[in-house]
C-alpha cells in the first residue's frame, strides 16, 4: 500500500479545535507535523494529539513517513501553499514515496469574512493604527455614510451589479468603524459591532413571525402589515410618523409621509394653496396614486436633463449647430 501524506487545512476563523469528525479520526491515528506552534497545534495537544514541529521541507516530511501508513501535515493559517507545491512537485517525479491527499478539517463559514473585516478595522482604529479613523467619531463621519449610501443606490439604478458590491462593501467600512468608535464612547454608553448585528438579528426573528413563528400569512400585504403592528408594539411611538428619516432628500421623505398616512388609514387633506411646497407635495401624491416614484423620476428627468447639457457643450466646444 502507497503511504499518504495528508495535508489538513483549517479555516483560523473558526475557533482551534472545531474540526470534522473525519479530522479528528485521521489525527488521533497517524503522527502529526506543523511547521510552527499554532493555536490549532496547541488545541489538538490538549485534547492528546502530540504535534511535532519540524522544517517546512519536503524531504524532511518524507523522512517521517520512514516505512509507516501515514503523517499528516498541520497546514498554517496561510494554508502552507509554497509548502503543498513544493510537496507536490516532489511526488509527481517519484509518486511511489507517497500520495498527497488534501483535507479540510474545517472551513469558513457564510459570512466569514465579516470577521475579518472587524480585525482590521481594530487594528486600524487601536494605537499604532490609522490616526485619521482613531480621530473621528460618529457626527464626523456622517457625511460619508451619506455619501457611501447615495454611491450605493447610483449604482443600483445604473444596473451595475459589480459596481453595487464595491459601494456596499464601503458602506460595511462605515458601519464596522462606527462600531469599533462606539466601543470607546464612555463607559455608559459603549457598544460593540456584535450589538449591532445582534440587535439585527432579533429584529429579524421578532419581524418576521411567518418565517421564524409559524405564524399563518396570506399574502405580501399580510406581512407588511404584521411588521408595522409588531414595529410600533416594540417602538411604543405616539405618531404613525415617528421613526421617519428627516433629513432624507424632500421627495422621498414627502412620499414616505404620504405613505406612513394611507397605511394608517388617515384621512388628511392635502394642501390646496398655491405655494411651491404644496404644489410639489400634491405632485407626490399623484405619483404614489399612479405607482410612481417621485423621487426616482425626478432623478431620473435630471440625469436625462445634464446629458443634454453635456451634449449641447460639446457641440459648443466643436463649433456645430
Amino acid at each position: 500500500m502507497t503511504a499518504r501524506i495528508v495535508l489538513l487545512v483549517t479555516s483560523p476563523r473558526l475557533p482551534a479545535g472545531l474540526l470534522t469528525a473525519a479530522a479528528w479520526d485521521v489525527l488521533r491515528a497517524y503522527p502529526v507535523y506543523a511547521a510552527a506552534e499554532t493555536e490549532q497545534a496547541q488545541a489538538l495537544r490538549s485534547s492528546g494529539v502530540p504535534v511535532t514541529v519540524i522544517d517546512s521541507d519536503p524531504e524532511r516530511l518524507l523522512a517521517e513517513l520512514d516505512g509507516g501508513e501515514a503523517v499528516v501535515w498541520l497546514a498554517g493559517p496561510a494554508g502552507d501553499e509554497s509548502f503543498a507545491r513544493s510537496l507536490g512537485l516532489r511526488l509527481a517525479r517519484e509518486p511511489a514515496l507517497a500520495e498527497l491527499e488534501l483535507m479540510y478539517g474545517s472551513w469558513d463559514p457564510p459570512g466569514a469574512r465579516l470577521l475579518d473585516a472587524v480585525a482590521v478595522m481594530d487594528r486600524l482604529v487601536s494605537p499604532g493604527g490609522d490616526p485619521w479613523k482613531r480621530a473621528q467619531s460618529h457626527r464626523t463621519l456622517a457625511p460619508y455614510l451619506l455619501e457611501e449610501s447615495y454611491e450605493a443606490y447610483d449604482a443600483i439604478e445604473a444596473g451595475d451589479t459589480d459596481a453595487l458590491r464595491e459601494e456596499l462593501g464601503d458602506v460595511l467600512l462605515q458601519v464596522v468603524l462606527h462600531a469599533r468608535l462606539a466601543e470607546e464612547l464612555p463607559e455608559d454608553d459603549t457598544w460593540t459591532i456584535d450589538d449591532v448585528a445582534g440587535g439585527l438579528v432579533d429584529k429579524m426573528v421578532r419581524r418576521n413571525p411567518h418565517v421564524f413563528a409559524g405564524a399563518e400569512v396570506a399574502d405580501i400585504e399580510e406581512i407588511t402589515e404584521n411588521w408595522d403592528r409588531i414595529k410600533k408594539a416594540e417602538k411604543s411611538r405616539d405618531s404613525v410618523l415617528d421613526g421617519i428619516a428627516l433629513s432624507q432628500p424632500a421627495l422621498a421623505l414627502a412620499a414616505k409621509i404620504l405613505q406612513r398616512t394611507h397605511r394608517a388609514g388617515l384621512d388628511v387633506r392635502l394642501p390646496e394653496g398655491p405655494g411651491l411646497g404644496a404644489r410639489l407635495l400634491r405632485i407626490v401624491s399623484e405619483a404614489r396614486a399612479d405607482g410612481a416614484d417621485a423621487e426616482q423620476e425626478l432623478r431620473r428627468t435630471a440625469l436625462e436633463y445634464a446629458e443634454d447639457v453635456r451634449a449641447r457643450e460639446r457641440k459648443n466646444v466643436s463649433g456645430d449647430e
